[in-house]
């Protein structure tokens, strides 16, 4: 799990940076268009802009643009018709790696993301063949330096937590996606802040990496996410705190 998690963390402070480019803000606006567009408009009622809207929260956006981008998605016609697809493939070492993209284009997301695949030495593969090890989990990550572990999982779990986890500095709050929201609301409730809460995928197992090869799959994660139309990229990696700290630098 640490591999998982350490990095999860490392990437959202990444991508606050991100943000200020405005590259972030066009991807999370895209995610809470096509969530209003499919599921109506109600966060109460659309469990899947909840949670687009969260993380799009999570990472600053403005309140008017998250506003906006829920506007265009309850208008329905009008602007691009965008389709949800998943890539699965390998990179160095054999690490699984799932890539969620929304897209206006099909052919050229696909030759994209095969061209990043086939540059840093990954390969895609067919559907299904890496998806069974992961499963879609709720994720809320809260600093473990400012708070004790009992307080955290007695808040967590009584709003329904599967699990509180502790990797170094951070725990993680591992929930089934549906709880996601009752979840962060309660810990919320109990004074607790969390620094992210977001749907995952979480590996079941792990791939440890040396320090070449995680160099190696760090340029095909950073790259498949600075491409445009991918919205999330999973992979089961694990690396030591050090060598990703040092990575992440």
């Amino acid at each position: 799990m640490s591999g998982h998690s350490k990095w999860a963390t490392i990437k959202h402070k990444k991508g606050k940076e991100d943000a200020r480019r405005g590259k972030l803000f066009s991807k999370l606006s895209r995610a809470i268009t096509v969530a209003a567009r499919e599921g109506g408009a109600d966060v109460a009622m659309n469990i899947a802009l909840a949670n687009a809207v969260e993380k799009a929260k999570s990472y600053s956006m403005p309140k008017d643009n998250i506003e906006r981008a829920i506007q265009r998605g309850a208008g329905g016609a009008g602007g691009a018709a965008y389709e949800a697809i998943v890539y699965e493939g390998y990179g160095p070492s054999g690490v699984a790696i799932i890539v969620e993209v929304l897209t206006d284009n099909r052919n050229r997301s696909a030759a994209e993301v095969r061209n990043i695949f086939s540059k840093h030495g990954g390969s895609l593969a067919q559907p299904g063949a890496v998806a069974w090890m992961f499963e879609r989990r709720g994720s809320i990550v809260i600093a473990a330096a400012k708070y004790e572990e009992d307080d955290v999982m007695a808040a967590a779990i009584e709003a329904g937590a599967d699990d509180v986890v502790q990797d170094g500095d951070q725990f993680e709050v591992l929930t089934q996606p549906a709880d996601l929201a009752a979840v962060r609301d309660a810990i919320e409730a109990a004074g607790i802040a969390f620094d992210q809460a977001e749907l995952t995928m979480v590996p079941k197992n792990t791939v440890q990496l040396d320090e070449g090869d995680a160099r190696k799959t760090m340029k095909i994660m950073d790259a498949l996410e600075d491409s445009d139309d991918v919205q999330e990229v999973y992979a089961n990696f694990d690396i030591p705190d050090e060598i990703l700290e040092t990575l992440a630098g």
